[in-house]
């Protein structure tokens, strides 16, 4: 062969690398002209239906204020969506960040299908980042007339979704992370639970303690209003143009999946506890109960997702606007809890003028993303000499006795997951937001300010007795080196490593800590 045909490996494997980046990045979105135009149910249509008939009296009794009901068990929390879900009349709008193709996510799609075959319109926002396997059930979906989708930053590939950052990594690190699910612009749950099986309590692996609430009254039509905010935004695409269509028989296949997943042994103890819940009926027939307390909704502009926010947008401002300086205590519950190096001076400060502050995280061996804790870590002798309460949940182990439960904040899993905090023991936040920069800076969230010394209490207590059983305080010895203490038994138990975790998975963690990348996390 002549020497001027040669070829280079090297040069072959950077061409082609090149050619790849060239077609995948001119697989771009399609443009957004022509997309329907929907907004939340009107309050004079929302009050003629049972859910309306039924909230409107006890809304009436308490004007201004909003009907608060936490949702902890996680059976409770998979059936409440469910029989919104059938109790719907006129709409249901719906927005996660994450949604399974397991068994609780398939029930719920199918609970959604059958509201549309009713009548009900249905609008479904998700967040694309977690769709995997889906597409072609919310395609199948989307072709029912009384059924539309939307993906919020969608992948331009749709296989492998991970060459989207590559190629437009600054718009697809920018995710959805809202979680809501209203009914008739009446009644709404808020919270840190997406579907899937992990946050129902429906599977073996990893399970989440988390925190929604049920909530009646003005606040929903703020969560109606921000749901059309996002329905309308730059960053939500039309499943029909980012998706191929499906078969029309497809839409009968996905209630075929429904009937034989409701034959496994697993799905029964949904089923029934769908069956059994007294939730709707209780709130149809004036029983629910219910903590009137004014309440408002904090949410980021979705502009947000294409970093075009402005600061008066972002929920970060609106929390310091509302809640202000706290004056003498802090509760808080976060599963990735990142403070940074600004967020640590912050709490330092509060502390050094008094303000008693407690903050509950997830320990090394229970949390799901090691990076995270790495970013946590560095942060915590820090916060400790400065008077700061650390607790990191155990790895909690269903049906093992292992732990009790943590109060307000779910029933044992293996992983906390809820997001919330008290201030002062007045005022309440449920929601979404992790304190994290992603939170902060780059993904959207959804919560409630609740001013509700009752919500507030039950957390403050969860700290004085429920959390010391389920999680290691972590501590600071004479010497300044970090211990964890265990008071489950009888008698504590200290460990001076990173509890139930192996000597690389440490290593990993301080080496991520040393890394410039608190920004991503």
């Amino acid at each position: 062969m002549a020497d001027g045909c040669a070829s280079d490996p090297g040069i072959t494997h950077v061409s082609m690398l090149l050619c790849l980046c060239g077609l995948f990045g001119g697989c771009t979105l399609p443009t957004l002209e022509n997309r329907s135009v929907s907004t939340a149910c009107d309050d004079a249509e929302a009050r003629v239906t049972r859910l309306g008939k039924a909230i409107a009296p006890r809304a009436d009794e308490h004007p201004g204020r909003s009907g608060i009901h936490p949702i902890q068990n996680p059976h409770d929390a998979f059936a409440a969506r469910m029989l919104l879900a059938e109790a719907a009349e006129r709409t249901l709008d719906i927005q996660y960040y994450i949604w399974r193709k397991d068994m609780t996510g398939t029930l719920l799609l199918e609970a959604l299908h059958a509201a549309a075959d009713r009548g009900v319109r249905v609008r479904l926002l998700l967040d694309d980042n977690s769709t995997t396997g889906l597409d072609d059930e919310l395609a199948a979906l989307d072709s029912h007339p009384n059924l539309e989708v939307r993906l919020f930053n969608p992948f331009a590939v749709r296989h492998p979704k991970w060459l989207g950052y590559l190629t437009d990594f600054s718009r697809a690190n920018r995710r959805m992370h809202n979680k809501s699910f209203t009914a008739d612009n009446r009644a709404t749950i808020v919270g840190g639970r997406n579907i899937g099986d992990e946050y129902f309590g429906a599977t073996e692996g990893v399970l989440f303690a988390d925190l929604d609430v049920l909530c009646v009254g003005p606040v929903v039509n703020q969560v109606s209003c921000d749901f059309d905010r996002y329905w309308a935004s730059e960053s939500s695409y039309p499943v029909g143009t980012v998706l191929p269509p499906v078969d029309r028989d497809r839409l009968e296949q996905l209630a075929a999946t429904v009937s034989r997943v409701e034959s496994y042994p697993a799905a029964s103890a949904f089923v029934n506890a769908m069956k059994e819940s007294d939730f709707v009926r209780d709130l149809l027939e004036g029983r629910l109960t219910l903590e009137w307390a004014d309440t408002r909704m904090v949410s980021d502009d979705p502009a947000k997702g294409l970093g075009k926010a402005r600061a008066e947008g972002l929920m970060t401002c609106q929390l310091e606007r509302i809640i202000g300086v706290p004056a003498h205590d802090v509760a808080l519950v976060s599963p990735y809890f990142v403070p940074t190096a600004a967020g640590a001076a912050a709490f330092r400060e509060m502390a050094e003028h008094g303000v008693h502050i407690r903050i509950l995280t997830n320990s090394l061996d229970a949390t799901d993303v090691a990076a995270v804790h790495a970013g946590y870590a560095k942060r915590r002798k820090g916060l400790l000499n400065a008077g700061i309460t650390l607790y990191e949940m155990r790895r909690l182990l269903p049906g093992t006795g292992r732990a009790k439960g943590t109060g307000p904040f779910g029933s044992s899993g293996s992983s906390l997951h809820a997001k919330t905090f008290a201030v002062d023991g007045e005022r309440v936040f449920v929601g979404s937001f992790n304190f994290d920069p992603r939170s902060a800076n780059l993904n959207t969230e959804l919560g409630f300010i609740i001013d509700s010394p009752e919500l507030a209490r039950q957390i403050q207590e969860a700290f004085d007795d429920a959390i010391p059983a389920a999680a290691y305080e972590v501590r600071l010895s004479r010497e300044g080196r970090l211990y964890w203490l265990d008071r489950q038994g009888e008698t504590p138990i200290r460990y001076d490593r990173e509890p139930y975790t192996g000597f690389w998975k440490r290593v990993v963690v301080f080496l991520l800590s040393r890394l410039p990348i608190e920004w991503l996390l």
